[in-house]
Parts: C-alpha cells; structure tokens; sequence
C-alpha cells in the first residue's frame, strides 16, 4: 500500500507485466521514502528560514522604535523634573508671601491651644525618632563586636 501511494506521487505505475523480487521492491520502497523524508526536511528548513529572513528584517524596526520609546521617556522625565521644580519653587513663593500677608497666622498658633499641643507632639516625635535612630545604630555597633543580643533583650524584658 505505501509502495502504491510513492509511485502515484512520483507518476510510476506498477503494472502487472512488471514484477520485481522483493529485495528490489524493499530497496525501492526505502528509497522512495527517504526521498519523501527528504522533501519534507527541506520544506520545513526553507519554512524556518524564511521565518528567520522574517525576523532579520523586523529587527532593525524593532530597534528603531526602541530608540524612539526611550527618547520619548526621557524627554518625559525631563518635563516631569521641571515641573516638580516648578511646583517646588511655587509652594516655597506661596509660602514667603502667606507669612508676609496673613498678620494672623502667629496669633492663630499661639491661641489655639490644639496646635500648641500638636507642635509639642511633634517636637516629642522627632526626639523619639532620634533616640530610635541612636538605637539601631548601637546595636548595629554591638553587633559588630560579638556582644550577644538575645541575652541582653530577655534581661531587659525581664526587668520589666
């Protein structure tokens, strides 16, 4: 049967004068399918190699719009860093001029007991900050040394 299917794709027909020894048909049969083997190695090879020449041609485009996308964020990011000094340079200007024309925020502060308050908070919170910063760095410095911390923790955990 698959002697049968070659031979129509390749125009031969057996006929029934013709008649060979098995040895000749194997070797035929054998042929004939490495033939088909062989056409279809070379299809699928031309197959990834027009798809590779595809590639090779939409690389250098791939490469340009690359170039042209990072341009565009750059200059985005030099637009966005003028801005924020803009804006930086805005505030510190509406800053200076409401200290220079509301004669009344001093007052407000000093009268309003919540904003005394509120400025001692944050007075307390920024002490509290710094002692934590003096903290981490000491136990970074004893670290260092080999002193261990576990013992010293569970001591003074126990003391309270």
């Amino acid at each position: 049967m698959a002697l049968a299917f070659l031979s129509s794709l390749f125009g031969k027909k057996k006929t029934t004068e013709e008649t060979a020894t098995p040895a000749e048909e194997e070797i035929g049969v054998e042929e004939l399918e490495e033939t088909v083997e062989n056409r279809e190695e070379n299809e699928q090879l031309n197959q990834v190699l027009d798809r590779i020449n595809e590639i090779e041609n939409d690389l250098p485009r791939m490469k340009i719009s690359i170039d042209t996308l990072k341009k565009q964020i750059q200059e985005l990011r030099d637009d966005i860093e003028r801005l924020d000094k803009t804006i930086k340079d805005v505030m510190m200007l509406y800053e200076v001029i409401s200290q220079e024309i509301n004669p009344f925020k001093e007052q407000m502060s000093q009268e309003n007991p919540l904003s005394n308050e509120i400025q001692d908070l944050r007075k307390e919170m920024e002490d509290i900050k710094m002692e934590i910063a003096q903290l981490k760095n000491d136990i970074k410095v004893l670290a260092g040394y080999g002193v261990d911390l576990d013992s010293i923790i569970y001591e003074v955990l126990a003391e309270v």
